[in-house]
């Protein structure tokens, strides 16, 4: 929308919502009267009390004019008590109308678009249901009181300048005009800047977090540099519009610093041409005192809340009247859900380091613990898994299955010991979250919660794979795994997922398909067949297990243990390795488990 609508629609809805709380402004408008005759007072009162009483040499005189501007000071005091009282009538209805239009623009949309109504929401409906709604009642409340207080403080000083020799207005007004004439040749400017800074704050709002939603998709993506960037761009154009609007408040300032400083200068400089045409000493002293103690500073507290509270509220209100949502920068390109993200499309990802033949998996004299005073996870573990093999981990929950998937990923650094894969350290092997690379050739982590993004089914199966997959692999790899009938009823390879509308076994079958395709000789599944029923666990784990590789399963049923070469019983205190017909006499946990999954089964 253009600046000129913005102002036309915001003036519209402005009147409007005045013309219903007609009476309330009339009441406001009434006890602002004694405010003017508590300025009137305060100006007149002074200058009598000089010309009238103590420069006449009539002490009493004074004093009772002094007492005069004391009672004026009351009635000021009580036409502010009376002020606030109207003021909550004002100031609520506003913030309750605009919380109203707020929800039903969110039903708007969710009516308009439910898909997305339920997969993301309505971030901005978010901000102004509670930091813009805020925002507009505080900032139209200190307007309205300070606006009203200049229109009646201004009548009440000028009448009474004009009462004590109207000359004085020759010279006061016209430094208050320009000074005045400057301020407001600012407030567009800084109106159009604080759109933009709005405009900016709530698009890196909704990116940093929709980011952080899918954190774990762009990491596994390998899209953490090209997702950066988005936000580094925001935060650039937030500092720029920060730099704008502070240059335009230090010519709000100067403009500022003439209309409520120039007008005393010239009052004083004029001084002796003023007495010199018959003005008195007491009217100088009463125009001074307008000046100093009512018109600057109402002028000045004026200026400041129209400069600040007026622009602000102005773009607030704009958010209100406008029920389409600021359209988003095109080099802002958002991922369509909460939580996922397109696979980006990284550089072919280096070979794997040749290294040595040796173990796949190594660990030796490995401990693990969340803390430096934290009680270990994993203590004092050797393990080696050998090439090609299949390996299943067990143990009660909680016991550290999924650290130790971790440490062998990289994804945690051992706090003593040495985890290797393929022959090098575990952590800070090339590929993984490095920039410039896709995912780690040498292994591939497929947590419990599955992740899938919005694409193709053809990219959620291959964004795993460094070079293209052709169809036919793809069709091969879906067979094995037994996901064919679940790529067919999402439409085909070339079919866009809808992350939102899987189920959490469909997205394990995809990822395990994806996981098939991989080139990496090293899989790890954590407990990621949790969501298949076990006809389907048991397939896909022996396609997996027949697949060129080494295989490791966080086992989630005993089948998942009898179909391993070997089985890593955790228990908390030493670690037992074996294979399934072993462990049972060398384990009484492992014998423990058996009989509790064989009674579950």
């Amino acid at each position: 929308m253009s600046e000129h609508g913005t102002w036309r629609r915001v003036s519209r809805e402005g009147r409007r919502f005045l013309r219903g709380r007609s009476r309330t402004l009339r009441r406001l408008a009434l006890w602002s009267l004694l405010e003017s005759a508590h300025t009137f007072l305060g100006g007149y009162a002074v200058a009598r009390a000089l010309d009238d009483g103590f420069l006449a040499g009539r002490t009493g005189t004074g004093v009772g004019w002094l007492a005069v501007a004391g009672v004026g000071a009351l009635l000021g005091a009580l036409a502010l008590r009376g002020v606030f009282g109207g003021l909550a009538n004002l100031v609520e209805p506003l913030r309750d109308g605009l919380v109203r239009r707020s929800v039903r623009q969110a039903i708007g949309r969710a009516v308009a678009d439910p898909a997305r109504a339920s997969r993301a929401g309505d971030s901005g409906a978010v901000s102004r249901l509670t930091q813009q709604t805020e925002m507009a009642r505080d900032s139209f409340a200190g307007l309205v009181l300070i606006a009203r207080s200049f229109v009646f403080t201004a009548l009440g000083a000028l009448l009474g300048l004009a009462a004590l020799a109207p000359v004085l207005l020759v010279l006061v007004l016209p430094a208050l005009l320009v000074g005045t004439a400057a301020f407001l040749a600012t407030l567009r400017p800084m109106a159009r800047v604080q759109r933009a800074a709005l405009d900016a704050d709530e698009a890196l709002s909704a990116r940093t977090g929709e980011l952080a939603a899918g954190l774990r998709d762009v990491v596994a993506c390998g899209g953490g540099a090209s997702a950066g960037a988005g936000i580094e761009m925001l935060i650039a154009e937030q500092e720029r519009l920060t730099g704008r609007l502070a240059r335009w408040t230090a010519l709000r300032t100067l403009a500022l610093g003439v209309a409520g400083r120039l007008p005393v200068v010239v009052l004083l400089a004029g001084t002796p041409w003023l007495l010199g045409r018959g003005v008195s000493a007491g009217a100088v002293a009463g125009a001074l005192t307008y000046l100093v103690q009512s018109l600057l500073p109402a002028l000045d507290a004026l200026m400041t809340a129209v400069g600040a509270a007026g622009t602000r509220l102005l773009v607030v209100l704009d958010r209100f009247c406008d029920p389409e949502p600021a359209p988003r920068p095109k080099s802002e390109p958002l991922a369509a859900d909460p939580g996922t993200v397109s696979a980006p499309a990284a550089p072919a990802a280096p070979a794997a380091p040749a290294g040595p033949a040796g173990p796949a998996v190594e660990l030796r004299r490995v401990r693990f613990a969340y803390g430096p005073r934290a009680h270990p996870v994993i203590d004092d573990l050797d393990l080696v898994v050998r090439p090609g093999e299949h390996l299943a981990v067990v143990g009660p929950s909680g016991i550290g299955k999924s650290t130790l998937t971790a440490l062998i990923a990289g994804l945690l650094p051992p706090g003593r010991g040495t985890v290797r894969v393929a022959g090098a350290p575990a952590c800070g092997a090339p590929g993984y979250g490095a920039p410039g690379y896709g995912p780690d050739v040498r292994r591939t982590l497929l947590p419990q919660q599955a992740y899938v993004f919005t694409g193709t089914v053809h990219e959620n199966l291959t964004h795993l794979c460094p070079g293209p997959v052709s169809r036919g692999e793809v069709e091969r790899a879906t067979a094995v795994l037994g996901a064919d009938a679940l790529v067919a009823r999402l439409g085909g390879p070339d079919a866009v997922v809808d992350p939102g509308r899987l189920t959490p076994g469909e997205r394990q079958h995809l990822a395990l398909a994806a996981a098939y395709l991989s080139p990496a000789p090293l899989l790890l599944l954590d407990e990621a067949t949790c969501h298949l029923d076990a006809r389907a666990e048991e397939r896909a784990e022996r396609a997996l297990a027949e697949r060129p590789g080494t295989l490791v399963v966080v086992a989630h049923r005993i089948s998942s243990a009898v179909r391993a070469d070997r089985v890593l019983v955790l228990d908390g205190t030493r670690a037992v390795c074996g294979t399934h017909a072993e462990l049972p006499a060398r384990s009484p946990l492992y014998r423990d488990l058996v009989g509790l999954w064989n009674a579950q089964g």
